[in-house]
């Protein structure tokens, strides 16, 4: 048997690594495109800085035995929720930050700008896993009230910090969240059946706020205005028909141009080669500048870097022999497989837009610390996985 704390993952740390090094010099080509709000901002060295402290926090991550995080999952749960509640109600007011009317950041004096939002994406991996494992130790014979019971837990722990970020409005995170539930009920063991016909439930719940847009476009799209999820609509219309809706389809028509004016080897490198202006470049757009100054064949390897790293990610997972530390895997895998779908989805009109990053490329530093933390976790899972001569 194999115990040792320094297996370390160093596949997975080169994925990082090579991520990182795209993301800064992807944002170095970009900053001389950026509009003249940004002058000033030496967002490279800003990058390099947020991955530098991820990397510490990481090292730091793994001196902890993972499984002492379950004794701080109430503890960290109730401060994640503490901020949200503070966004909610904006207090303090004057630490508080707005961003085109979405309470979601604090500001904080020298860090500067702070989501809770993206912090509260790894706590509430660790609480789903917690309440995952305390129950299968609790109750040892599986039955059809165990698995409901599992379930209720399991939303009812979403659905707080879920609802708050909602009505910042944050649509994306909102969806990450969901990306991380669902993702762990998949493998909680709660039975098929109950999951398909709550599955089943849901979906048609959905089908019936489709059915009433298309039936009563109007009312929908009064109600829609008139509610705190104004802005979906003018995001769904301007991804419908961006022509149309020239003023929410803006970006999306804008983006396109750019990854399509890129076409197979990229138009080069830097400010003469990236024509199109498309908004939020070194952020959630960052995709749009690799595919324009590198074509389909750079995009096709961010995208292969990306792959490998959920492979990775699941890899770990199935290789724990510990529950509690697959479920947290489990959970980190679907944050970053919905993440990724849904950023490049968007700059393709595949999805509608939402102001998600993309991991490890977008500039970011609540994003980026949050991601690598993550990973820390998952270094640290890999390192204590005992290895057994006869599996």
């Amino acid at each position: 048997m194999n115990t040792s704390k320094n297996n370390i993952d160093y596949t997975l740390i080169s994925i990082i690594l090579l991520l990182g090094i795209v993301s800064v010099f992807t944002i170095y080509t970009v900053e001389p495109t950026l509009p003249a709000i940004y002058s000033g901002i030496n967002f490279p060295e800003k990058q390099i800085v947020w991955y530098v402290g991820g990397s510490i926090l990481i090292a730091v991550i793994m001196l902890i035995d993972y499984d002492r995080f379950r004794q701080l999952t109430w503890i960290l749960y109730g401060i994640g929720v503490t901020m949200l509640l503070m966004l909610f109600f904006r207090f303090p007011g004057p630490i508080i930050h707005d961003v085109n009317g979405a309470y979601s950041w604090f500001k904080v004096p020298v860090l500067g700008t702070f989501q809770p939002a993206e912090i509260m994406k790894v706590i509430l991996v660790l609480t789903l896993a917690h309440t995952m494992y305390s129950h299968h130790k609790k109750y040892l014979e599986q039955t059809v009230k165990s698995d409901l019971w599992l379930l209720g837990k399991m939303i009812g722990f979403c659905l707080p910090p879920m609802a708050l970020i909602a009505v910042q409005p944050d649509l994306g995170s909102f969806l990450v969240l969901a990306a991380i539930a669902g993702a762990m009920i998949l493998v909680s063991g709660i039975r098929w059946k109950l999951i398909f016909t709550i599955a089943g439930i849901g979906f048609g719940i959905i089908g019936l706020i489709v059915a009433a847009y298309f039936i009563f476009p109007d009312s929908v799209a009064v109600f829609l205005q008139e509610s705190v999820f104004k802005h979906v609509s003018s995001r769904f219309y301007g991804w419908l028909n961006p022509e149309q809706y020239s003023d929410s389809g803006y970006q999306l028509i804008r983006a396109m141009m750019a990854i399509g004016s890129g076409q197979l080897f990229g138009k080069g490198i830097g400010m003469e080669a990236m024509q199109v202006d498309v908004p939020e470049r070194h952020t959630d757009m960052i995709f749009t500048a690799v595919a324009e100054q590198f074509g389909f064949i750079g995009s096709s390897i961010v995208v292969t870097l990306f792959f490998l790293l959920l492979y990775r990610l699941i890899h770990i997972a199935i290789q724990s022999n510990d529950s509690y530390g697959s479920y947290i895997v489990t959970g980190f895998v679907g944050m970053f497989a919905y993440q990724i779908f849904q950023n490049i989805g968007m700059s393709i009109q595949l999805l509608p837009i939402t102001g998600l990053p993309l991991p490890f490329l977008s500039y970011g530093g609540s994003s980026t610390l949050t991601y690598l933390i993550a990973i820390g976790i998952v270094l640290n899972i890999h390192s204590r996985t005992k290895k057994y001569m006869f599996e």
